[in-house]
């Protein structure tokens, strides 16, 4: 008599909840990531030197920080940015997004690192399309969900959803440490961030995202947040593992 195999493991179940318009709506969370290398110019030596007084004078980055740098004024010394916006563009059509980057909020954000965290609770409504602007610091996009590693070089481009755990570390490491950024050490970044609405018909279909997943009966929270298996959690900042809300 043949033995039965065990029984499958189920998978954890995760759900996102976000604002759209008055009411508040559920959704899974998507382990897809969207990723590729574009051939994008490297920003002007002056506008580099203009992003490194600003980080270090006054973001004061620490380890983990991620921060958001003046775009307009950025874009007065940048003559190639509609090249590389127009590099992102043609790239989000290859995967059927059509417009949903020209109808997104763009911004321009500066990382020492970045501790595992979700966005879920801010942005719990969107995907990020990130386009990395520096050369390579040794430094990888980790998401520890899948395992997946992202080497970070310019043109470096990406699209996942806000609500899965992610973080920018050392190449080699394990996880994210603060000791891997130390004083004087150049490891900060600068990339191009878009907020694409989960709702866009082709967002929410190339990262495979369901809506509505609870009943209709369900009391929905009042802000945004992740849960897992019917609570909502947060994320340790130097493992990526899901842990008990606050």
């Amino acid at each position: 008599m043949s033995t039965p195999p065990p029984p499958s493991r189920v998978r954890d179940r995760l759900a996102a909840y976000f604002r759209s318009g008055d009411a508040m709506r559920s959704r899974s969370v998507s382990d897809v990531v969207l990723s590729g290398t574009l051939a994008v110019p490297a920003p002007p030596a002056g506008l580099v030197a203009d992003w490194e007084r600003e980080i270090s004078l006054h973001l004061e980055l620490e380890p983990g920080d991620v921060e958001a740098l003046p775009l307009v004024r950025a874009r007065a010394r940048w003559p190639d940015y509609r090249r590389c916006v127009q590099a992102v563009s043609d790239w989000t059509h290859t995967l059927g997004l059509h417009e949903a980057l020209a109808s997104s909020e763009v911004a321009l954000m500066a990382c020492r690192g970045a501790s595992y965290h979700h966005d879920g609770a801010q942005y719990g409504g969107s995907a990020f399309c990130n386009l990395f602007l520096g050369e390579d610091r040794g430094l990888d996009l980790h998401f520890p969900a899948t395992g997946l590693r992202i080497p970070l070089r310019r043109g470096t481009v990406v699209v996942f959803d806000t609500g899965q755990p992610h973080a920018v570390i050392e190449r080699h490491g394990p996880g994210f440490d603060a000791a891997d950024f130390p004083a004087g050490q150049d490891c900060s970044l600068v990339f191009l961030t878009w907020e694409l609405p989960v709702e866009n018909a082709a967002v929410g279909l190339a990262l495979g995202i369901r809506f509505d997943i609870d009943p209709p009966t369900t009391l929905l929270p009042g802000d945004e947040q992740v849960w897992l298996n019917g609570a909502p959690v947060s994320v340790c900042p130097a493992s990526g593992r899901w842990c008990q809300a606050d």
